[in-house]
């Protein structure tokens, strides 16, 4: 199968586990397919969901550290008071994202907007763009990405995650299922595709069916507050030959 592989770097990242809304705030080892959605969305200049593009990912950094950062919490006036929390980041992260959708290269070549990996402060660089071919093989090792759960092949974390959110403010989730984040070497068998040049496998999150709802102008009324997903089974992305 013929992919869009696209290298993407920084110097810190953090991806916030919605288990913890206080204090120490402690970082995903992965990004969801919310950050991946938001920064094929950043590169697009428009909202790209589950519903327009299927993808994969491989990520991995150099460690973790903990960081001190303010906070300004507001009570209704313009008086804010301060509090300090603790905030985990990773270090030297690195995104491998696969998509099988050719058109959003020309994204990543000129991306409209900053590309970020996770908080606003966390800038990354696109380092290379190629087309590359995927292979179809019986068997593969996943490592340092995410799978649907449940699957009696993986062990690992599990999280509910979401795999976008809604384009109207606030911001809703959206898609939220169980994930397994894979951050050890699990040899996987079965109709798998393969990165034979990084000798990982690659799990191609199936596009999810319909039309995902914009806004027309921008404002901060609802829009579509009924918005649901219409199927968020989990499945791979189908390719032939298998």
């Amino acid at each position: 199968m013929k992919v869009t592989r696209v290298h993407i770097t920084g110097w810190v990242a953090s991806f916030r586990n919605p288990l913890f809304i206080s204090g120490f705030q402690p970082t995903l080892p992965l990004p969801p397919l919310s950050a991946i959605y938001g920064i094929l969305t950043a590169a697009k200049g428009e909202w790209v969901t589950p519903h327009d593009a299927s993808v994969g990912f491989v990520f991995h950094s150099d460690g973790k550290a903990v960081d001190l950062e303010t906070l300004y919490e507001f009570g209704g006036g313009l008086d804010a008071k301060s509090n300090i929390n603790k905030r985990e980041f990773l270090i030297q992260p690195e995104l491998y994202l696969y998509t099988p959708e050719m058109w959003l290269r020309e994204a990543f070549e000129r991306p409209r907007y900053p590309l970020l990996l996770g908080r606003s402060s966390d800038l990354a660089t696109v380092k290379s763009i190629q087309e590359i071919e995927l292979e179809n093989r019986l068997e593969t090792t996943y490592q340092d990405t995410l799978l649907p759960f449940p699957d009696t092949q993986l062990y690992g974390q599990v999280q509910a995650l979401p795999t976008h959110f809604t384009a109207e403010i606030p911001r809703r989730p959206c898609g939220t299922r169980a994930y397994c984040l894979i951050t050890e070497q699990i040899k996987y068998t079965g109709n798998v595709l393969h990165d034979p040049e990084k000798n990982w496998g690659v799990y191609l999150h199936e596009r999810i069916p319909g039309d995902f709802t914009v806004p027309t102008e921008q404002g901060r009324k609802p829009v579509d507050k009924d918005y649901k997903v219409p199927d968020v089974s989990g499945k791979q992305m189908q390719f032939p030959g298998i």
